[in-house]
C-alpha cells in the first residue's frame, strides 16, 4: 500500500519546508484513529500557505487521507489534546521520511512527556472537569436529572484523561481502554454508574460526591500551572489579567469555574481591592499562604 502511495508523498517530501511524513495504517475494521480510512498520511510542513490542508484518494478499494499540516499547529493539538487523532498518528506511525531527525525528535518528545507539557494539560482537564462538574450539580439542585447524567458522564470523561496524564501518557481516542488499564478506580466508577439500576437521581447524587472527592484530592496538583503564573508577580491578579495571559489561553473559556473552585477550596485567595463605589470591590486573586 505504501508503494502505491509513494508518488504522493514523495511529491511533498521533495519540498524544501516539508519536516516529515508519517504512514499511518488502519489496524481493524471500525478505525476512529484513522476516521475509518484504510491509510493517513500526515505531512508535518513548516510556513505553509494554508495551516492545515487534507486531500481523500481512493485506489484499489483502499482509502487515504493525507493531512498537510503545519509544524506550530500541530505542536498547538499536541499541547492542547485539541486533535487528539494527531497524537496517536506521530506516537504510532511509521517515518518515512524525517528531515534532520525532526519527526524522530518529536516522538522521542512525546514518549518523555515533559513536565511542563503535562501541568498545562493537566490544567486544561481540570478546568474543564470543574465546569462540568458546576453544570451537573446545578443541573440535579433544580431536579433536571437528565441533564445531570449528561454531566456526570463528561466530567467522567475528563477525570478519566487527567487520570491518564497523571500517569505520564497522552490520552488517547479509546481513552477507557485507558484507564482500565491504568486507573482502575476511575473505570469502575463510570461502569457502576453507567450499569447503575438506580433511579437517575440517585446515581446522579452519589456520582456528584464521587467526583468532588476526585477533584479536590487533585486540585492543588492539577492547578500547580495556574499557580506558577499567580507566583510570577508579587501582586493579586485581576481575572480579566490571568484570562489574557499567554500561558493561559488554552484553559482560558473554563478558567472561570477553575478560579471559584480552587477560592472556594482555599487554595487561591480573593482579595478586594476598592473602588470608586461606595462598598464595591474589584476581586483579584493570589494564592494562599
Amino acid at each position: 500500500m505504501e508503494d502505491l502511495l509513494r508518488p504522493i508523498y514523495q511529491e511533498r517530501a521533495s519540498q524544501p519546508n516539508t519536516l516529515g511524513v508519517l504512514f499511518i495504517e488502519k489496524k481493524k475494521p471500525i478505525s476512529p484513529v484513522t476516521d475509518n480510512f484504510d491509510v493517513i498520511l500526515l505531512i508535518i510542513v513548516k510556513d505553509p500557505e494554508q495551516l492545515w490542508y487534507v486531500k481523500h484518494y481512493e485506489f484499489e478499494g483502499k482509502t487515504a487521507a493525507m493531512h498537510i499540516v503545519d509544524e506550530k499547529l500541530l505542536k498547538q493539538w499536541i499541547d492542547t489534546s485539541t486533535y487528539r487523532r494527531a497524537v496517536e498518528w506521530i506516537i504510532t506511525g511509521i517515518i518515512i521520511y524525517d528531515h534532520n531527525e525532526y519527526v524522530a525528535n518529536l516522538k522521542d518528545e512525546l514518549n518523555r512527556f515533559p513536565q511542563d507539557k503535562r501541568e498545562l494539560k493537566m490544567a486544561i482537564e481540570f478546568a474543564k472537569l470543574t465546569r462540568s462538574y458546576s453544570e451537573a450539580k446545578d443541573f440535579y439542585e433544580t431536579k433536571q436529572y437528565f441533564d445531570s447524567y449528561s454531566r456526570i458522564l463528561r466530567s467522567l470523561h475528563y477525570l478519566a484523561r487527567l487520570a491518564i496524564i497523571e500517569k505520564g501518557y497522552h490520552p488517547e481516542v479509546t481513552v477507557w481502554n485507558q484507564v482500565k488499564r491504568m486507573d482502575l478506580e476511575i473505570y469502575k466508577l463510570n461502569e457502576e454508574f453507567i450499569s447503575s439500576n438506580e433511579e437517575t437521581s440517585k446515581k446522579v447524587e452519589l456520582m456528584l460526591l464521587a467526583i468532588e472527592f476526585a477533584l479536590s484530592t487533585r486540585a492543588k496538583g492539577c492547578a500547580k500551572h495556574l499557580i506558577e503564573i499567580l507566583n510570577q508577580s508579587e501582586e493579586a491578579w485581576s481575572f480579566g489579567e490571568l484570562k489574557v495571559h499567554p500561558e493561559i489561553t488554552n484553559y482560558a473559556f473554563d478558567l472561570s469555574s477553575m478560579v471559584e473552585y480552587l477560592t472556594e477550596k482555599k487554595i487561591l485567595k480573593a482579595v478586594p481591592v476598592e473602588t470608586k463605589g461606595n462598598k464595591i470591590y474589584h476581586r483579584k486573586y493570589e494564592v494562599s499562604k
